[in-house]
């Protein structure tokens, strides 16, 4: 399966804003957007000019490196949100936050989307009681997601529920520390996604 190798902080860099792709690293001093605030490469700090189609086309990127997809994933959610009732770029947000890679960084399981997915390909996330490694796994109202009993003493989700108290856990949802589990109580909203992201212009660039 494809996957991107190169350093991620350069993500960050080409989109001129945090994704928080390296977890505690990106909340420190250390972060490569906060030394160097330009975009990667020799033209980095020339003044681009942007077209509209660029405009759109950035967006884009940004919210698929944000949540980790590939281009292909990233089309086939934007046409299953095409097809819900509602906005349609509404939806592809909500269709987003509920994967299970997501939830689990959401709930403070994984220090980012990218640990996250990890730990569900590893088989360390359970949705109702049931092992499920596949990281685009949508979940619904009322799901309980939790780690695996024998994963909870894992350093990095230890380190990860840690710093998840810093970031919070969204409305949507609902965490019991203890017992390493949480559930999603309410269906996401577009006001629980408070990165700057203009979903229109990804839609606007998908309907051409």
């Amino acid at each position: 399966m494809a996957r991107y190798t190169e350093s991620v902080c350069r993500l960050c860099r080409r989109e001129n804003l945090k994704l928080f792709l390296k977890g505690e690293r990106c909340y420190t001093d250390k972060c490569a957007i906060e030394r160097r605030n330009y975009p990667p490469g020799q033209h980095g700090q020339k003044r681009p000019k942007f077209s509209e189609y660029s405009i759109q086309l950035r967006e884009k990127q940004k919210v698929k490196r944000m949540y980790g997809l590939l281009e292909n994933q990233f089309r086939r959610t934007f046409a299953r949100a095409s097809r819900e009732k509602g906005i349609t770029g509404e939806a592809l947000l909500v269709l987003l936050e509920r994967r299970l890679d997501n939830v689990s960084y959401r709930l403070g399981f994984a220090s980012s989307r990218a640990e996250g997915r990890l730990l569900v390909r590893q088989g360390h996330i359970l949705v109702n009681g049931k092992r499920v490694n596949i990281p685009s796994y949508v979940v619904r109202v009322g799901d309980e997601v939790s780690v695996k009993e024998a994963s909870r003493q894992m350093a990095r989700v230890l380190t990860a529920m840690e710093g998840a108290q810093r970031r919070g856990v969204p409305e949507w949802a609902e965490l019991n520390r203890d017992a390493f589990s949480g559930r999603v109580k309410l269906m996401p909203a577009r006001s629980d996604i408070t990165m700057p992201i203009n979903e229109k212009l990804i839609v606007e660039l998908y309907s051409k």
